[in-house]
């Protein structure tokens, strides 16, 4: 005979926007219950760069975009997280910077009077010069200028980790999912067999909701994939370094984040502009040597000959937009009992908890009471990146 569960809300996707959702539903007296089929934070969330973004660097071309004005309020709740006094308690998580930066290397770049014309980043944009400049900038050949954002750089790992201790005995590795039908209504999930009825099912299993979804029979909202292909850098030459360079477009021409290894040693994530188009085109050696090339314009006193380099491509998962553009805000959609998103980027996990805790008010979805749970097989957390790439 299968084990029969209930709950108030079932979750399925141990990323970032599901731990955050479950965290956030919990505080708010609800009975969850999160399964993940591999490793919490095993899919996009590990491979973020950790960044929460308020909203500058979607307006390096100068106008006010949906994407900036979605995004703009996100560092602050993130930071009353950090306080542990926001809507989460998150003083456990590791800050790696208390800003992130925009550098130009030399002379500006002719979109930056309009940039910094824009009211989404008016008043949040600080130039810094002398010991106020990130340590790798600190180089008396370092000619360019440096501009402080009112954004954070945290550590994933610890993030996933302190949202996976908040879940306490709601979790559950699961790998067969199935529909659980009453009468031809969906009314939970059968996960290896388990039966688990609740009021609300949530999907929030980024690449993985395509084939939830085809499971479930629906082909609705359909899902996009945006390749990326980061590199990363290993070595005792680095210093921390937090920022988007300025090239002339309207993308950063590399973004750099900085992450502190086992050993010790820190290691440069690189993205940006370097990481789409043309690099996810490369083969991982030519994706190297263009990275290589870039640290080499960009910074040339970083001694490059003891670094160790890898490369990691990530498919950032999101709802289906026309010309596979990134959407502006975290989406949602719903099917009866059931409710399909994806935050669409890290910073914006706090937004589809938003929404999903606005559809459960809307129904007037209230706590129930329920069985305890019994002790279930719990997912492990994802190692970092770069620890299985070194």
């Amino acid at each position: 005979m299968s084990q029969a569960l209930s709950t108030d809300v079932l979750i399925v996707g141990g990323g970032i926007a599901g731990l955050w959702l479950n965290a956030r539903l919990r505080r708010q007296g609800f009975a969850t219950l999160l399964v993940e089929c591999a490793s919490l934070g095993g899919g996009q969330s590990v491979k973020s760069q950790g960044i929460i973004h308020g909203g500058a660097k979607y307006a390096l071309h100068g106008a006010l975009t949906g994407a900036s004005e979605a995004i703009a309020d996100m560092p602050r709740r993130w930071r009353e997280a950090l306080a542990g006094s926001g809507e989460l308690d998150l003083s456990c998580v590791r800050l790696l910077s208390d800003a992130h930066y925009l550098w130009s290397p030399g002379s500006l770049a002719g979109n930056i009077t309009s940039f910094f014309a824009s009211k989404a980043v008016r008043g949040r944009v600080d130039q810094v010069k002398g010991e106020q400049l990130p340590a790798a900038l600190q180089h008396p050949k370092f000619k360019g200028k440096v501009y402080r954002l009112a954004e954070l750089v945290l550590d994933v790992p610890s993030l996933i980790a302190r949202l996976a201790d908040l879940a306490g005995d709601g979790l559950l590795a699961g790998t067969q999912i199935e529909p659980l039908l009453e009468q031809g209504e969906l009314i939970g999930l059968r996960v290896d067999g388990r039966e688990i009825r609740a009021q609300r099912i949530v999907l929030s299993a980024g690449r993985g909701n395509a084939a939830l979804l085809a499971a479930l029979g629906l082909s609705q909202p359909a899902q996009q994939l945006r390749p990326l292909h980061m590199v990363l850098a290993k070595g005792a030459a680095l210093k921390p370094l937090y920022a988007h360079c300025l090239g002339g477009g309207p993308k950063p021409r590399v973004t750099i984040t900085t992450h502190p290894a086992a050993d010790g040693q820190w290691v440069w994530y690189l993205g940006g502009d370097l990481a789409e188009a043309d690099g996810v085109a490369r083969e991982p050696a030519a994706q190297i040597a263009a990275a290589q090339r870039e640290i080499g314009d960009l910074l040339p006193w970083v001694d490059q000959r003891e670094l160790h380099w890898a490369t990691l491509r990530v498919e950032r998962a999101e709802p289906a937009q026309s010309g596979l553009v990134r959407p502006d805000n975290a989406f949602l959609a719903e099917h009866g009992k059931l409710l399909v998103g994806w935050p669409t980027k890290l910073a914006l996990a706090p937004d589809f908890a938003d929404r999903v805790l606005a559809a459960l008010d809307r129904d007037a979805i209230q706590p129930a009471r329920h069985a305890p749970l019994p002790a279930l097989p719990h997912p492990h957390i994802a190692p970092a990146a770069w620890e299985e790439l070194f």
